[in-house]
């Protein structure tokens, strides 16, 4: 496996890890499942349907212009391109200006409540069955690119880049800061 691959695997079990809020306790890890269903080979997440159950309703509509991941305890923003495509400085000013009453909010929030997700927060919206968007079926959001969203984390190797994820496909990946990508604000956690 390549460097970069390596650490596309690394972040996504990070991923996994925070997305659970987990902790060890007794031996035991939350993560959750990943979503796969189907069998591609023995000892996949498909066959093996590991992990901590999501919960259903996975999504909580809030009908203020937010949704609450009830798996993760986030709150996103329901339009997913109320920004369009930008380059990442700009991607995280917008994201932390962001304020009830704007992008179809009224939510009463107020600037710097919301902030650009970092790649655990983002990536664990993803559901492995799914793609063209890989998230899970029935989810309340508007307006979801099949394209690359920002998170604010910077890739550590070459800070010329940030962690992205790739609505389509659900994967991982690292972009230059200088490319534009779309912004899905997101509240809470951390």
């Amino acid at each position: 496996m390549t460097k970069k691959a390596l650490n596309v695997v690394f972040i996504a079990l990070i991923g996994c890890l925070m997305a659970a809020g987990s902790s060890y306790a007794g031996g035991k890890v939350g993560i959750p499942k990943t979503g796969q269903t189907a069998i591609y080979g023995t000892g996949d997440d498909g066959a093996l349907q590991k992990g901590v159950a999501w919960p259903n309703p996975r999504f909580t509509d809030n009908g203020t212009g937010t949704v609450s991941d009830n798996l993760t305890g986030l709150i996103w923003l329901k339009n997913a391109n109320c920004f369009g495509a930008q380059v990442w400085p700009t991607a995280l000013s917008d994201a932390n200006a962001l304020a009830s009453g704007a992008c179809g909010l009224s939510d009463g929030s107020a600037a710097g409540d919301w902030r650009l997700p970092d790649v655990n927060e983002l990536d664990s919206l993803i559901d492995a069955s799914q793609f063209n968007p890989a998230l899970p079926a029935g989810n309340p959001f508007t307006n979801v690119q099949s394209l690359n969203y920002w998170s604010s984390t910077t890739y550590a190797l070459d800070t010329r880049y940030a962690w992205d994820v790739n609505m389509d496909g659900g994967y991982v990946s690292n972009g230059r800061k200088i490319d534009s990508f779309y912004v899905w604000p997101v509240r809470g956690g951390q």
